[in-house]
């Protein structure tokens, strides 16, 4: 079977702006550059998901059919552009409830390899949050990379001593240059 590699993706603060516990469709307000970097990722090879903690469920702020209106918005912003997300993982649970998938836990990610054949130590996370980060190096894929969009500026300095395990960039934009340029180092290593 041939392995595929993939990017995922949080969704809020890295996708989409962040709003607190975005609830509704006319919320979706894709970041600056962010369809277009998710086509160039798509476009060299990789097969996207979106990873989501979703506690406004969990702490009651919203339902999960107003979740799956904002992700169905979402996917059709992004299908205008092109760009197919294969599946989107999601966790509804509040922090202090038991969740098989909520990040940092790798479950989301192992279910991705199984149920898609993806080899995850040639894939990325990219996420605004020290929890994406963490989701990857549990899954060991090949990096995990912070944007400072959404949560990612003021989470940066947690990174501390972890810092040599992650990428830090400004956007989405930025993340997919770093993966496509290294992508492209890794051809010209193995020609």
């Amino acid at each position: 079977m041939t392995m595929n590699r993939a990017v995922f993706l949080d969704r809020d603060g890295t996708i989409v702006e962040e709003k607190d516990y975005l609830s509704g469709p006319d919320q979706v307000m894709i970041l600056p550059g962010a369809a277009e970097a998710l086509k160039r990722l798509q476009n060299g090879g990789f097969k996207l998901f979106i990873v989501t903690n979703q506690s406004g469920i969990g702490r009651g702020y919203y339902t999960m059919e107003d979740m799956h209106r904002v992700n169905a918005r979402l996917l059709e912003e992004l299908g205008r552009h092109g760009v197919r997300i294969e599946k989107i993982y999601f966790a509804p649970e509040a922090p202090e409830q038991p969740s098989r998938g909520r990040k940092p836990s790798p479950q989301f990610l192992f279910d991705a390899r199984d149920e898609f054949g993806i080899d995850l130590a040639q894939s990325y996370i990219i996420g605004d949050k020290l929890s994406d980060l963490e989701c990857g190096w549990n899954a060991g894929v090949k990096k995990s990379i912070l944007v400072k969009t959404g949560y990612g500026a003021e989470q940066e300095p947690q990174l501390a001593d972890k810092r040599s395990a992650a990428i830090v960039v400004g956007d989405l934009a930025a993340a997919t240059e770093w993966i496509l340029a290294a992508d492209n180092e890794n051809d010209l290593r193995s020609d």
